[in-house]
């Protein structure tokens, strides 16, 4: 089962079971980690550099009778603080901590004892400086970063919030199941709430797979497939009903369950067929199993909202795939001039003008495309083919070697999901996806 909406291929794998229900305590407002955090802490101490190693670190180059009584001090302080920690004295910790952080700044421990023992007090803006401090003292520390980012949710500041809860997605969580499943749900809903709810769905659908269907989850899923560019908490109250049935629908797809879901996305049709994205979500569902009744479901989205890019889009792509270029156009000109900046537009718009003839324009719409998205390798691909469809082989040339290597990280950062421009190439063209 695929799930391709404008620009991206979602391919499913296998569950497994989930480990994450007692830890995973989401609120409506916040998420605690109060299980979570002693334990990171504790797991932390053998991951960062120890007192010790910082003592021979920053004792090498200067006379030993100048700093051993200073060093004695700090070792002092900093072991009664990890000891306070792993007690449970989290305020003599963390007094302890501030002292000897204020002897040697460049202690990534103390950070870290700071930054949890705030986040566990709630005092998000005190906990965010301090992992702010430890990432960069080691910017490959992955939970550092998830925090940081779980912070940075707390006090709003949420495009920096997402920034560093991929970063510690990127840089990756091992075996933290907790962290790893909370951080990967608000880069989910952060990723809807910026409208990026295709890669949104992409990360919800690891939920799915570890067969996790808690009520937060699907009302994640199901805020997602609403297209709704909302945090769960801003949903709206007199859509909550809507939400969970597009979510439930949503979730089982994602899951597999292909017959629930297709009984779930007709109840929530004929419940809500006035409703925006509904049809959109139903028809990019059966787009791979009935693309005639998909095409239908596009059409009707298109009757409620006329100004609909994504359909518009799924259609011309369906289009492309058959060949059918003249219907194709219309939707391609037209999502072009209602979004300009939307890459899959100008991805559509320059294929379908590549396959009747108008080369030159084609070109235009495709170069486009690549400023607007320089790290596709889709878009990288297809001007390439333009370019040497117009004789431009040294450009043609310089593309291409973009795309393979643009090819091999994205398929290294997202184990094989794609972002295709919502078509299948032709047999010859299958690198891309």
């Amino acid at each position: 089962m695929r799930f391709t909406v404008i620009g991206y291929t979602l391919q499913d794998g296998r569950a497994k079971d989930f480990f994450l229900k007692d830890f995973f305590l989401v609120e409506a407002a916040a998420i605690k980690l109060r299980m979570i955090v002693l334990t990171v802490a504790l797991v932390a101490l053998f991951a960062v550099p120890s007192a010790a190693a910082q003592k021979r670190k920053s004792t090498t180059t200067k006379p030993a009778t100048q700093n051993a009584q200073a060093q004695k001090e700090f070792d002092d302080l900093a072991k009664r603080a990890g000891d306070a920690l792993n007690a449970g004295r989290l305020e003599e910790a963390l007094g302890l901590s501030g002292e000897a952080l204020r002897r040697n700044p460049n202690w990534p421990e103390g950070w870290w004892y700071v930054g949890t023992i705030f986040y566990d007090h709630d005092r998000y803006e005190e906990a965010r400086d301090a992992f702010r401090n430890l990432t960069k003292l080691q910017p490959q520390n992955a939970p550092a970063y998830a925090l940081l980012g779980l912070c940075e949710y707390q006090t709003r500041e949420y495009e920096r919030a997402l920034v560093n809860l991929q970063s510690a997605r990127i840089l990756g969580l091992g075996n933290n199941e907790g962290l790893n499943s909370v951080a990967r749900y608000h880069a989910a809903i952060l990723m809807t709430r910026f409208e990026q709810f295709e890669v949104g769905f992409e990360i919800l659908r690891e939920f799915a797979r570890e067969q996790n269907e808690g009520p937060k989850i699907i009302e994640a899923f199901g805020i997602n497939a609403l297209r709704m560019p909302f945090l769960p908490p801003e949903a709206p109250p007199d859509k909550r009903e809507v939400i969970l049935l597009a979510g439930r629908a949503a979730y089982d797809w994602a899951a597999r369950r292909t017959h629930e879901a297709q009984k779930g996305f007709e109840d929530l049709a004929a419940r809500y067929p006035q409703a925006p994205n509904v049809h959109y979500i139903f028809g990019s569902f059966l787009l791979n199993q009935d693309a005639d009744a998909a095409l239908e479901e596009f059409r009707k989205e298109l009757e409620i909202s006329p100004s609909h890019v994504a359909a518009m889009l799924q259609i011309a792509f369906e289009y492309i795939k058959r060949g059918n270029f003249k219907d194709a156009l219309p939707m391609a000109e037209k999502a072009v001039e209602l979004a300009p900046n939307l890459f899959p537009a100008r991805n559509a718009l320059g294929r379908i003008l590549l396959e009747t003839g108008e080369i030159e324009r084609a070109v235009k719409e495709l170069e486009a495309g690549v400023k607007l998205a320089p790290d596709s390798p889709e878009m990288h691909f297809i001007l390439a083919r333009a370019y040497a469809r117009a004789g431009r082989k040294e450009e043609a040339a310089r593309e291409r070697e973009i795309f393979t290597k643009l090819d091999k990280l994205m398929r290294t950062q997202r184990e094989g999901a794609q972002s295709v421009g919502g078509v299948d190439a032709k047999p010859e063209e299958k690198k891309p996806q």
